[in-house]
């Protein structure tokens, strides 16, 4: 159609998608013009705003790299992600869960290790962190053979693609629930750590004076056929960002105790004090086993010297 007025201009997009095959693809995108339309009329978006803001898309674009995705770390830091996460986990929203985000460091074929493994493989500062990880259905039975990849930032804060010095796949492992649904391995303790602010991710957090922390965590991603495939995350409630995650991603469902302890592990001497213990039993629901697409697929060159 022939535009007359700016109301005219929602029409005639929407009219078009009439045209689309897939139901879904034309209730999305209607609904996003509607939402996007509407937006641009409630804020009287002037026209520097709108190419300052199509600047800032094409941004995220060309900051995102195969060890670095700048558009999963700003879905985050709208809480984007979060809301996402929890409209299609907890029977559709509805009860707690353990279900967290994705974030944007996970990288497929993560190196098979053994249960009571370590995924230390290079030297990384830090006090021991032992871990025990439970697999249970809704009721309580133990899940076994789930694929479990984990992964996590070193005590300096930085995740092996984001650190050319550390070996790769560092602190990064796939295990096999046993018949009893666990897993356990050795690692050492994540601290906080600041997400990268040197794109447009950064520009909108100081557009808000917000800090860029993210409470100390390791990631879990469950993989078992007949279920949903459950990706996590356990945050050390002790952390000072406990309360305010830059990625919003702090749910109380998973806000977990690194017990401390002092003196060294009575069954390893090898595990000096100070040494910290997770333990945690996760529910996954039923449902289909998708593997997410991952967010980066490499690592970090060093710097040319």
């Amino acid at each position: 159609m022939i535009i007359g007025t700016q109301q005219q201009v929602t029409e005639a997009v929407l009219s078009e998608l009439e045209r689309a095959p897939d139901p879904r693809f034309r209730e999305l995108m209607s609904a996003l013009v509607r939402h996007l339309h509407d937006f641009a009329r409630e804020v009287r978006l002037t026209e520097a705003e709108f190419h300052r803001a199509i600047g800032h898309v094409a941004a995220l674009g060309q900051h995102t790299t195969d060890s670095h995705n700048e558009v999963a770390l700003v879905a985050g830091s709208l809480g984007f992600s979060t809301l996402v996460c929890l409209l299609n986990n907890g029977d559709g929203g509805q009860t707690e869960t353990a279900a967290n985000l994705l974030g944007p460091f996970w990288r497929m074929e993560s190196p098979r290790t053994g249960n009571g493994g370590s995924i230390v493989r290079s030297p990384v500062p830090g006090p021991t962190l032992l871990v025990d990880a439970w697999f249970r259905d809704r009721d309580g039975r133990p899940i076994a053979g789930a694929e479990v990849d984990v992964w996590h930032a070193s005590p300096e804060g930085l995740y092996e693609n984001q650190d050319p010095s550390q070996a790769d796949m560092n602190l990064r492992g796939k295990f096999t629930s046993d018949e009893e649904g666990h897993v356990w391995f050795r690692t050492v303790k994540p601290v906080g750590y600041p997400i990268p602010t040197g794109g447009p991710g950064g520009e909108l957090l100081r557009a808000q004076a917000r800090h860029n922390m993210r409470p100390a965590h390791m990631h879990f991603l469950a993989f078992k056929p007949g279920f949903k495939t459950l990706i996590s995350q356990l945050y050390d409630g002790s952390d000072p960002r406990i309360e305010d995650d830059v990625q919003f991603g702090v749910t109380r469902a998973l806000v977990c105790d690194y017990v401390r302890h002092e003196t060294a592990h009575p069954g390893d001497p090898s595990v000096t004090a100070p040494w910290y213990w997770l333990t945690y039993t996760f529910v996954m629901e039923p449902g289909e086993a998708v593997l997410p697409r991952a967010p980066i697929r490499g690592k970090a060159a060093a710097p040319d010297r």
